[in-house]
């Protein structure tokens, strides 16, 4: 079993800025991509950034240029750090890993969540 647990949300004004951790535990063999995604009240589900084992970037067109993502292997963690936020960056940010367990399957596993509040 394989879990990833966020930290680092909370409430931040327009402006400001907030790191995001995931770290990734359990009966892992390898972390593959690993990326940040989110969700807005009333909205789907959408990318904000993924990462390579080799770190590799990606970012959705929106965060450009404002958020940075990165990793530590050693740690099996993921950041997400977060600079000039908006009001429409509100939202609920889930860790994502494409993992290779110990008994050799391949999972993709999400976290449990973590809000983000931007205020005007």
């Amino acid at each position: 079993q394989v879990q990833l647990v966020e930290s680092g949300g909370g409430l931040v004004q327009a402006g400001g800025f907030m790191r995001l951790s995931c770290a990734a535990s359990g009966s892992i063999f390898s972390l593959n991509t690993m990326g940040w995604y989110r969700q807005a009240p009333g909205k789907q589900r959408e990318l904000v950034a993924t990462i390579t084992s080799g770190g590799s970037p990606n970012y959705a067109n929106s965060v450009k240029g404002r958020f940075t993502i990165s990793r530590d292997n050693a740690k099996n963690t993921v950041y997400l750090q977060m600079n000039s936020l908006k009001p429409e960056d509100t939202a609920v940010y889930y860790c994502n890993a494409a993992v290779i367990t110990n008994a050799g399957r391949y999972l993709g596993v999400w976290g449990q969540g973590t809000l983000v509040t931007v205020s005007s």
